[in-house]
């Protein structure tokens, strides 16, 4: 299999798939490709690679089959190497980590767009509207839910690290950014996904990838 992915500082999304790459267990190729440059729309054109999701990245290929979008990896992972490596064992608990995973996948509009994910930078006074604030205050609401009924197995959503843990993990990333106010029970969930050896893998790559883009590197714009 092969992974195309995008800058790991700022691509969100290829986070959600190459941690579902590693998580499946399987070998796979990583193949980043810059985003957004000077010459993007010429690159995105004539790489075959990216080319079946109209240039949008992470794209995984296995041989002939070709799996765009995040969600659609995890999914077709969990066909190939057992759902349970993806998703809670006990029936209630997959119902709702499938709901929380379909809910971060379709929604938070605002802070995706306000607070987009730059895991290089810390910035203060980072100035918010309340649509922002009410999908922190709903991820932190689930989170809290998720940790209650499902948690008692270790330090994860659902205990063990599953696919609920790779699609917020860009917003773990987020909050550190941003730094979100979070009660303990978050913070200490933050801090389980942040040292998890995957995610200080990419960490230490967004590090010391030589590309910036302006249209990430915002400045806070006030008090929240």
């Amino acid at each position: 299999m092969k992974l195309i992915i995008g800058n790991k500082n700022y691509s969100s999304w290829s986070l959600r798939g190459w941690l579902a790459a590693k998580q499946s267990g399987l070998p796979f190729e990583e193949i980043m490709v810059p985003l957004f440059g000077e010459d993007w729309d010429e690159r995105k054109r004539a790489n075959e690679d990216i080319a079946p999701s109209s240039g949008r990245v992470p794209v995984l290929w296995d041989g002939e089959a070709v799996v765009w979008d995040s969600l659609a990896i995890i999914d077709y992972l969990a066909d190939k190497v057992g759902r349970d490596r993806f998703w809670p064992k006990a029936e209630d608990a997959r119902a709702m980590a499938r709901s929380m995973v379909a809910e971060m996948h379709s929604g938070y509009l605002a802070l995706r767009r306000q607070c987009p994910m730059n895991v290089r930078r810390r910035i203060e006074g980072h100035a918010i509207d309340d649509d922002a604030r009410a999908d922190i205050v709903r991820i932190l609401t689930l989170w809290a839910e998720a940790r209650a009924r499902f948690g008692e197995g270790g330090p994860f959503l659902f205990g063990t690290f599953c696919a609920a843990d790779v699609i917020y993990a860009p917003v773990v990333s987020r909050f550190i950014t941003y730094g979100v106010p979070v009660p303990g029970f978050a913070m200490a969930y933050m801090q389980a996904v942040w040292e998890h050896e995957w995610m200080q893998a990419w960490i230490d790559a967004a590090e010391d990838e030589e590309w910036t883009l302006e249209q990430y590197e915002i400045e806070p714009a006030g008090a929240a």
